[in-house]
């Protein structure tokens, strides 16, 4: 399809997608560069244009970055993101930008046709909230390509290893490096999906020891692309990559890219203010692999709450029903939730007792699918996971206590008081262990001892 380039100015500044920042990076990187940045600032619009004409149920999809936004793109795509090797394999510090940009030319120069790249979940939706602490799990990065070919399933995965031998530190060895020993050290896991449903695309997940993966997604067609409103975010990157590779100038106030948004749930508007409001909502859980039943429980555990116009409880029904089918097998369930817990509570670990408990409360109120004896099951799972948790905590604690009473010998102190956070029971749950009443703030002296510590511990 060809693009009037005026007429795409003319339609994008109605739209307040080009204004005069584009003029000075226009005048900036010279008239031989004029038609690729243009270019590149029309991608988004291609599958949306029809004889000239955008429909205003497409153009909701799409937003705008204002500049503090594309200054946020900016320090995310800057950021230096480890991946670990496995055994004596070096890590290698990329940068989020490198790779993109080695990955998009390699793909191409292996002729692999790139349509876009996008940056996706956690850190997208990082770019449009409010919170300063980046809080992202995963780094997804879409590589929009052609797979009705599965020849180019093998182009795009040797592409991706060869890549990653170009970031191994200097003074390694590299011709002794085959692609075996990098899928080995460096990719957590590789995802292929060709489906009757019309799915077609890859995962290649790069290792990070902190749960911080770079996971990089090769997508012909995805039928759901989204779990809830607040992770459908897709910022495109495109126009932000060509203007690092054309523009010798700094950004500003003044000068910077059009960078242009996208939310696969339909309307960006509410998307972005169920992000901002912490709200929930979704459609059809019963599409999504799981149900959305992990992630949901995750947003309710960090405060979100759901919409008011939906059912909550058909929808738990839904995404328990689902979780199930996909997940029927005792031990299916055990490795997705030790998994689910690894990989987004990093660092969190006051978080995973209440997310387990959240958990366990959306099962035993909402699965109706299973047999009793299956429900009980998953049940006694989850509070055994729970209880591990408990256990770690008090090991942790029990460390501290240690150190503290160390550092009081040297400085001559006494604690007082002990505050404590009770752990929150769920109904019906005493028959798996057994939860002590909680009390805010404990007074020790010397005939008395803490009901919520340990033997071992003592609090005085």
């Amino acid at each position: 399809m060809t693009i009037d380039v005026r007429k795409f100015c003319r339609l994008a500044q109605q739209r307040g997608l080009v204004g005069l920042t584009d003029s000075f990076a226009i005048a900036s990187i010279g008239v031989t560069h004029i038609s690729s940045f243009l270019f590149q600032k029309a991608r988004f619009l291609e599958n949306i244009l029809e004889n000239g004409v955008v429909t205003m149920e497409c153009a909701n999809r799409f937003q705008g970055l204002c500049y503090e936004q594309v200054v946020r793109l900016h320090e995310v795509m800057e950021e230096v993101v480890p991946i670990h090797g496995r055994g004596n394999f070096p890590t290698m510090d990329i940068k989020l930008k490198d790779l993109v940009q080695v990955v998009r030319e390699k793909l191409r120069t292996d002729g692999v046709s790139v349509k876009d790249v996008r940056l996706n979940g956690g850190a997208a939706s990082y770019i449009f909230g409010t919170d300063n602490v980046r809080s992202y799990n995963d780094l997804d990065l879409i590589f929009g390509v052609d797979l009705s070919n599965h020849n180019e399933l093998q182009k795009i995965k040797n592409c991706v290893l060869g890549c990653l031998l170009d970031f191994l530190p200097d003074g390694v060895n590299k011709e002794k490096m085959s692609s075996c020993s990098l899928k080995e050290a460096y990719v957590q896991k590789m995802v292929k999906v060709c489906n009757e449903h019309g799915d077609r695309w890859s995962l290649i997940s790069l290792s990070n020891n902190k749960g911080k993966n770079v996971e990089l997604k090769f997508v012909d067609k995805m039928k759901r692309q989204f779990e809830f409103s607040v992770d459908s975010f897709q910022i495109i990157l495109d126009s932000l990559l060509t203007f690092y590779e054309v523009s010798a100038a700094p950004m500003s106030e003044n000068f910077y890219p059009t960078v242009v948004a996208e939310s696969v749930y339909g309307d960006f508007c509410e998307a972005w203010y169920h992000l901002n409001k912490k709200l929930i909502s979704t459609r059809n859980p019963e599409e999504i692999r799981g149900g959305g039943l992990l992630k949901y429980c995750n947003l309710l555990t960090r405060t979100y709450t759901p919409v008011e116009n939906i059912d909550i409880r058909a929808m738990e029904r839904y995404m328990c029903s689902r979780f199930f089918i996909d997940f029927s097998d005792l031990n299916q369930q055990r490795q997705k939730l030790e998994s689910y817990l690894n990989n987004h509570f990093s660092g969190e670990e006051e978080l995973k007792h209440d997310y387990l408990m959240t958990l366990y409360r959306v099962v035993d109120e909402s699965t109706i699918c299973l047999m009793g004896h299956e429900r009980r099951q998953t049940l006694n799972l989850i509070h055994q996971l729970a209880y591990q948790v408990l256990m770690d905590q008090e090991r942790r604690a029990h460390i501290k206590y240690l150190e503290i009473q160390q550092f009081d010998q040297l400085n001559s102190l006494t604690i007082d008081q002990v505050f404590f956070h009770g752990p929150f029971s769920p109904n019906n749950g005493n028959q798996y262990f057994n939860i002590l009443p909680t009390s805010s703030v404990f007074q020790i002296n010397g005939s008395s001892s803490c009901p919520l510590c340990p033997t071992y511990l003592q609090c005085s």
